[in-house]
């Protein structure tokens, strides 16, 4: 049902972006893990942060409005502190062909300065993507509105927005997980959406997909979503193509009449056309008969009897409703980075949400009433670190 795309081999150069601590802290995490084909920045107004992270490539903003001292949570000093060095940041994108934006909304420095460096891409005629976070629910009422007006006016400097609310992601791993590990889970949730899209690009397969073709699927198209899966057995297309369209990135959003869809299938020799077929016709569920459809596919030698499929989704409207499944054993094999937990995919409930991991943000809840600015600097600075 799908066209198979050729790759023409074009060099684009991606660049990632990380803007403050949170930013900061997700590049930080994806240098660790020798992402090829991307190069990093490092973008923030705290010089301490600047000075720890193994980024390469670091830009202090605002020096004089802030001292090197951080944005104190206020986001129109970031504002002003990318405002600042905007010849410098336009200098670090030269020769850029697609950026992604990565920030934790609500803070100072990524709320505001994350929006100007957009702006700055989109103006040198760069595919520009952000991928940022919202803040976890004990966080309050006022760090919430603050970044839902930031994330607004990065909608206008984007050509796609992927949005990870992180209260969504703490019902996916049962009360046991320490909050470390659930500020490291969205962390790898980021890491998943710019690599996954980057290896699209970069990886050669059996289906290539090239730069040209991430541009048609994802400039000027707003709200987009990314989520991969993994099935086995014998309802395994099915299994890894539903796990990756109900991923926690999905919230707030509805997937159907997308007008921009990139699928990448990775699977072992035994890949069958049927396999491909199917995975074709569960995302057609989704997409606007108008829409764009490009896949790629990779054959990986190390796989057996397994299918993992990723999917960015884009052109999408705002709502709470999403696709319900039949069930469907779904087994993921976890990596490093994640929490060994399998998920089960639902097709008359969705993915099982776990009450218990709510306990974590019911710990650590704040008084919603409580919306002075100083509230911020209550929370611990390794916390503020990750969270600005």
């Amino acid at each position: 049902m799908f066209e198979l795309m050729e790759n023409d081999s074009i060099g684009a150069v991606i660049k990632v972006i990380g803007v403050g601590g949170g930013g900061g802290n997700t590049v930080q995490q994806m240098v660790d893990a020798n992402i090829d084909g991307v190069e990093f920045i490092c973008a923030n107004t705290d010089m301490q942060a600047l000075e720890k992270t193994n980024c390469k490539n670091v830009i202090r903003i605002g020096q004089n409005v802030t001292k090197g001292l951080g944005a104190g949570a206020n986001p129109e000093v970031g504002r002003q502190a990318a405002l600042e060095d905007t010849e410098r940041l336009k200098e670090s994108l030269q020769d850029t062909d697609m950026v992604f934006i990565t920030a934790g909304m609500g803070g100072g420095t990524g709320t505001g300065a994350a929006p100007v460096i957009a702006q700055i891409a989109k103006e040198m005629g760069i595919l520009t993507v952000a991928v940022v976070t919202k803040p976890f629910p004990f966080e309050g009422k006022r760090r919430m509105d603050v970044a839902n007006k930031g994330i607004q006016d990065l909608e206008q400097h984007v050509d796609s927005l992927i949005t990870i609310p992180n209260g969504k992601l703490l019902t996916h791993f049962g009360r046991d997980v320490t909050l470390l590990n659930a500020f490291k889970a969205a962390n790898d949730v980021l890491q998943g959406a710019v690599q996954g899209i980057a290896e699209l690009i970069t990886c050669p397969g059996l289906v290539n997909v090239d730069f040209a073709d991430v541009r048609t699927v994802m400039s000027e198209m707003g709200m987009a979503m990314m989520g991969s899966g993994s099935g086995k057995g014998d309802d395994r297309a099915a299994a890894a193509t539903e796990l990756a369209m109900n991923s926690p990135l999905l919230e707030d959003i509805d997937m159907h009449g997308a007008n921009g869809v990139l699928v990448n299938i990775t699977a072992g020799m035994d890949l069958t056309i049927g396999e491909y077929d199917e995975i074709g016709d569960l995302i057609k569920e989704y997409a606007s008969d108008e829409a764009t459809v490009v896949v790629g596919t990779s054959i990986d030698m190390e796989m057996k009897d397994e299918i993992r499929v990723t999917v960015v989704a884009t052109g999408l409207n705002r709502s709470a409703k999403k696709k319900q499944f039949k069930s469907v054993e779904i087994v993921r094999e976890a990596t490093n980075n994640q929490v060994d937990q399998p998920l089960r995919a639902s097709r008359d409930e969705g993915l099982n949400e776990k009450d218990s991991g709510r306990a974590v943000i019911n710990q650590l809840r704040s008084d919603d009433k409580t919306q002075e600015a100083d509230d911020y600097l209550d929370i611990p600075t390794f916390l503020r670190n990750q969270l600005d």
